[in-house]
């Protein structure tokens, strides 16, 4: 096991194991045991009372954070010549169509987000190696293929994640920036697991929220109490 670093030892003693902390509390807490030099980013990780290879208890969809996601996101629109006008004044970084499936074809995949309308998703399919593994692949579920691009690309602009669990159980999302402040990290996280409550399946029996563990880019975690959120 590798020794940790002075200021690493100094981050884990402000942080009590044997304690379930709020929203608040956590929020506060993952600003001070922060260390590194950049913004670094807020995750939650939430582990559901859920089996998700049974398909009638995956948990998968969308949220769009009330305080956005601190992140500068680059958004692909992929639409016909009548479209592009329209997504450019949405705030879409690159607009087209052919032009960038021959570049992802080429193994160009410098953005975060691609949205797309149906009509476009047949030219999308022999592209799901390249992108399917980036989890750049627009789907219906998330909101990326639409017939209303210039909405689409605003509310990802605004900070509209998506969200999948995991094979273990365990949903893991950004929710933020450690330059937020507690109050916008807290709403951020409320917004996120306000969602997965509501998206719990029928077929999940006993303890659905089983545990929420707060984090930043290489700080240790801080668990929250499911029952206090």
């Amino acid at each position: 096991m590798a020794k940790l670093t002075k200021k690493q030892k100094e981050a884990v003693a402000q942080i009590d194991r044997d304690k379930l902390y709020s929203l608040q509390e956590a929020s506060e807490l993952i600003k001070s045991v922060t260390n590194v030099k950049f913004d670094a980013s807020v995750d939650l990780a939430v582990r559901l009372g859920v089996d998700p290879r049974k398909a009638n208890q995956m948990v998968r969809g969308v949220v769009t954070l009330p305080h956005g996601t601190g992140k500068d996101v680059k958004v692909l629109a992929l639409v016909p010549a009548d479209k592009e006008a329209e997504a450019k004044e949405a705030g879409a970084d690159f607009v087209g169509l052919d032009e960038y499936l021959d570049k992802i074809k080429g193994g160009w995949t410098d953005v975060d987000v691609i949205i797309t309308m149906p009509s476009v998703m047949g030219k999308l399919g022999p592209l799901g190696r390249i992108l399917g593994p980036r989890g750049l692949m627009p789907n219906p579920k998330t909101g990326t293929v639409t017939m209303d691009v210039a909405k689409a690309v605003t509310e990802v602009k605004a900070g509209k994640i998506d969200f999948k669990v995991d094979k273990t159980g365990i949903v893991h999302a950004a929710i933020g920036k450690v330059s937020f402040s507690p109050e916008k990290i807290a709403g951020n996280a409320k917004e996120l697991i306000d969602t997965l409550v509501k998206m719990k399946p029928a077929a999940s029996k006993g303890v659905y929220m089983r545990s929420i563990y707060m984090s930043s880019t290489m700080s240790p975690s801080v668990q929250l109490d499911p029952k206090a959120v």
